[in-house]
């Protein structure tokens, strides 16, 4: 399919909008929990930061819906406004369940250039989700919670997939529609935001605010203290692939993590195990 057609750009808006699940965080049976599980999940210290960055994301998806003039992309991006704002009701849903100890109004003010806004959250929405697959999956295999609470959660997985598929190809939509869609450009731009989403994820390690995302980074360990890099890495490069696989072989994915996770993986094959043990930053 050739990039930037009217072809490209209903394949991957009607991937996301049809694919739109209704569901009320509300309504969630969530689970009775024992004190030590309960201590756990509010040891957890992602919770402010996934919280505000969901918000942030609904707020700011929105209001860029408002200024795109192609009503079918106009749509599908208000679609990923409200989906980022409901994973914000169901975080919200959550802290409070649990008492949880976090500010649930995070101050936010959607920036002036939208569109730069929306790209950067895309990037590290890209590189956020890669490691939240295999966190995911981790926790689910750590057995510290009910699998009823993986089973709320899974939808919010899911959508994160979706959107990250639907960013990728909306980004080469507009950059092909612009004349910028060589692939040796869109490489070059690629490495470029990518390298700041990095930034982003380095500075949640060290404690700093950031504005993009990386929450998953910092409960990496809490769920397996042992976690090798060889481990972690497959386990990502493994949840990728799966929940990719539901998408249309014609709609670009977001291929750089999964690829460098490979190489590095082949390279760690012949390191030690001890030598490959994730730890803090």
């Amino acid at each position: 399919m050739r990039l930037g057609s009217p072809a490209h750009r209903d394949l991957f808006c009607r991937s996301l909008l049809e694919t739109h699940q209704n569901y009320d965080p509300d309504t969630f049976p969530w689970p009775e929990l024992d004190g030590k599980t309960l201590d756990f999940l509010r040891g957890i210290p992602f919770w402010q930061e996934a919280l505000a960055t969901e918000k942030r994301a609904g707020i700011m998806a929105r209001a860029f819906a408002e200024e795109i003039d192609d009503p079918l992309i106009r749509q599908a991006v208000a679609l990923q406004g409200e989906e980022e704002a409901r994973h914000g009701r169901l975080l919200t849903c959550l802290v409070q369940r649990y008492e949880i100890p976090v500010n649930l109004d995070p101050d936010y003010t959607p920036p002036r250039n939208l569109r730069q806004a929306f790209v950067d959250f895309g990037f590290s929405e890209c590189l956020d989700s890669f490691f939240a697959f295999g966190f995911f999956r981790i926790a689910q295999r750590s057995g510290f919670f009910p699998e009823v609470l993986f089973t709320l959660f899974d939808p919010i997985i899911e959508e994160e997939a979706r959107h990250i598929v639907f960013f990728v190809n909306w980004l080469a939509y507009e950059q092909s529609r612009r004349g910028w869609g060589v692939a040796p450009y869109r490489a070059v731009n690629t490495l470029w935001n990518y390298g700041k989403a990095l930034s982003h994820l380095v500075g949640s390690f060290q404690g700093a605010a950031t504005t993009g995302s990386g929450f998953t980074a910092a409960g990496a360990l809490v769920f397996a203290p042992d976690l090798t890099l060889r481990s972690f890495l497959a386990t990502c490069v493994a949840e990728n692939a799966y929940r990719m696989r539901a998408f249309d072989p014609a709609l670009l994915q977001p291929r750089l993590l999964p690829r460098l996770s490979q190489t590095l993986l082949r390279v760690l094959q012949w390191l030690p195990q001890k030598q490959t043990q994730v730890s803090p930053a």
